[in-house]
């Protein structure tokens, strides 16, 4: 039975049939993706802004209604909001947008769920194999739509790329090859005064209490990057800031959305810095089903090579240059091939599931109670093969991951990296005591 929602979400397009959705977190993404994404579908109104930092709230706020004054939209109310189970507790939002740091992304997604509201999460899923799981479960359990932001589901060449390699273009596939950005690291800032208008203890969630540094949160007086990117507290590192992006698109293209890798070996270089620590250099390989073997390393071009038999197909965000074996470098189309033919839309036998915006299609699917292009199953696959890896890189050897009992083989000290320890009153744990 579909979830019961309420009677004004059906009908005609008026204005008491559209989605009612909160923003939780108004940083970088949110004011320059998934913000623009909700109201450009014409299917919802951003109702309510909640931000941990006063300032960046009110701006959300003002950046709606800006908005909604430059594209002629009809702005309702918008009330800001200091912790997000105000936005929950309302009966009159339908939905929310999740666009915190990773290492909220668990706590905030089951509680909303838990709540009864339909949710579009920022990849990755989350920071732990563990959170995955229950997210994946409260999911299941439930009657919500969640949508995960791995939007290159959404994008036209990446699923004619997958529907090229399902249908036999490039003959068997043996290998894919992934290739990831790295994050610079710097020296360490010293503790600095927190600002006034940051609750930094609620920030810290259910991490460790250590002190404030610019560097470690996010800017200040501007949007640019933020630090929390590359501390491993909050965010694992490209490997699953982009990986997450990457691993899915692989996993379309090989059928393998509900499994996952087998044997997988990685090295990398990881800082010694405390607060810019996420990992430099790397290279992982993993064994996927009928012998696929599967490379990620920053030295391949940011994008995905399926590569077979009879050839290959390579899709990425944007057309870039790459160093060939001979050393001469080679212009990559966004979608390329070994032969132009086999990226042909003719006569292929696989025809894969067509979006034409991640945010729209998770909106359309609030509706319909249909399952989005990302759900949770889905995403948090992709999500683990990239955790697997990261736990791997940090190992430096060898191990044997079990796509069924999602532990790894025989191997203590890789499955006490699965979970972390959450400082109370935080986490998924404290939800599911609650």
């Amino acid at each position: 039975m579909p979830t019961i929602i309420p009677s004004r979400l059906f009908g005609a397009d008026a204005p008491s049939n559209r989605i009612r959705v909160g923003q939780i977190g108004c940083g970088r993404i949110a004011q320059g993706h998934d913000m623009p994404g909700v109201l450009n579908s014409k299917l919802a109104d951003i109702v309510a802004i909640c931000d941990l930092d006063t300032v960046r709230a009110a701006n959300g706020k003002a950046w709606v209604e800006k908005f909604g004054r430059d594209n002629g939209l009809a702005v309702p109310p918008i009330t800001v909001h200091h912790h997000y189970q105000e936005i929950l507790d309302r009966k009159d939002i339908d939905a929310v947008v999740i666009s915190s740091p990773d290492f909220w992304h668990a706590e905030l997604a089951m509680a909303a769920v838990m709540a009864g509201k339909d949710v579009y999460l920022q990849k990755p899923m989350t920071m732990t194999v563990e959170e995955g799981i229950a997210l994946r479960q409260c999911v299941a359990n439930s009657r919500q739509i969640l949508q995960v932001g791995s939007q290159q589901r959404s994008w036209t060449q990446f699923r004619q790329a997958c529907e090229c390699v399902r249908s036999g273009r490039v003959g068997r596939v043996t290998a894919v090859e992934i290739g990831l950005p790295v994050d610079p690291t710097a020296p360490d800032d010293p503790p600095q005064a927190v600002p006034a208008n940051l609750d930094y203890d609620r920030w810290l969630g259910p991490t460790d209490e250590v002190y404030y540094t610019e560097q470690r949160v996010h800017p200040q007086k501007d949007y640019s990057r933020p630090g929390w990117l590359r501390n491993e507290s909050y965010c694992l590192g490209m490997i699953t800031g982009w990986g997450a992006h990457h691993f899915d698109t692989a996993h379309w293209g090989l059928n393998v959305e509900h499994s996952g890798p087998g044997r997988v070996e990685g090295r990398a270089v990881f800082p010694t810095n405390k607060i810019w620590n996420v990992h430099g250099a790397y290279h992982v390989e993993l064994a996927y089903p009928d012998n696929v073997k599967m490379t990620v390393a920053d030295t391949f071009p940011n994008g995905i090579r399926f590569i077979g038999d009879e050839g290959w197909i390579f899709v990425a965000r944007d057309t870039m240059t790459s160093p060939t074996d001979m050393g001469k470098v080679h212009q990559l189309k966004f979608l390329d091939a070994s032969d132009p033919k086999l990226l042909s839309q003719d006569g292929l036998s696989v025809r894969l599931p067509v979006s034409s915006e991640h945010h729209k299609n998770w909106l359309e699917c609030v509706h319909s109670r249909q399952a989005p292009m990302a759900p949770a199953d889905i995403g948090h696959r992709s999500n683990s093969a990239c955790i697997v890896s990261w736990i791997a890189m940090k190992l430096g050897r060898p191990v044997n991951w079990d796509v069924v009992t999602e532990r790894f083989v025989n191997d203590d000290e890789a499955n006490s990296m699965l979970s972390r320890p959450e400082r109370s009153p935080y986490g998924v744990k404290h939800l599911a005591r609650a």
